[in-house]
């Protein structure tokens, strides 16, 4: 009996196992297209045809602000990131959960900058082309950063706490806002 219970215990765990292993590539698999996709739409972007139209000057402006703006963004969230910095949606060996830097202000600063110089682009160098490819663009980012974050919630108990408080790419208010004091009593004291 205790062969038999070994023996069917051994095949629930390869098989959980296998489909551990099979998880793991559809998740892999997945990403691939994620960043394969994003990378698409990237080259699509920078390559799509301009237009006659001209941007208002202001527009222009505000453009060029955006890029490097965005750009500035993405150095800083490079670097706070150090080795944890991957393409791939899916968290690598060195991550960690980071909620300081730029990651206090928004939950994925790295695409908000991304998406920043992409729209300043698109209003620098105006084209239709350019406007659905940035749409597009939007769209998979939106779609890669949900699929990213179903994955971080599972690797890091503290996730969901910290995207409750944090916006996604835009920050929330409160990240503004100082933690409350407490009250003070007539005598001076800070009250309990």
């Amino acid at each position: 009996m205790a062969i038999g219970w070994s023996a069917h215990t051994g095949a629930a765990t390869e098989k959980r196992g296998e489909a551990m292993v099979s998880a793991g590539t559809r998740d892999k698999s997945a990403a691939a297209l994620l960043v394969g996709l994003q990378l698409v739409l990237l080259v699509a972007f920078v390559v799509a045809p301009r237009d006659d139209w001209t941007a208002p000057d202001r527009l222009r402006w505000a453009g060029w602000a955006a890029v490097v703006g965005g750009v500035v963004l993405m150095v800083v969230t490079a670097v706070v990131l150090g080795r944890g910095l991957t393409a791939s949606p899916l968290p690598n060996s060195r991550a960690e959960l980071r909620t300081g830097g730029p990651y206090r202000f928004s939950r994925h600063p790295m695409y908000t900058g991304l998406l920043a110089a992409a729209l300043g682009w698109t209003l620098v160098a105006p084209g239709i082309v350019r406007t659905i490819v940035f749409v597009a663009l939007v769209v998979v980012i939106v779609v890669k950063t949900r699929w990213e974050e179903s994955h971080l919630r599972q690797r890091f108990p503290g996730y969901a706490s910290y995207a409750g408080r944090t916006g996604r790419f835009l920050p929330c208010p409160c990240a503004f806002t100082r933690a409350p004091r407490p009250p003070r009593t007539p005598s001076g004291d800070v009250g309990q």
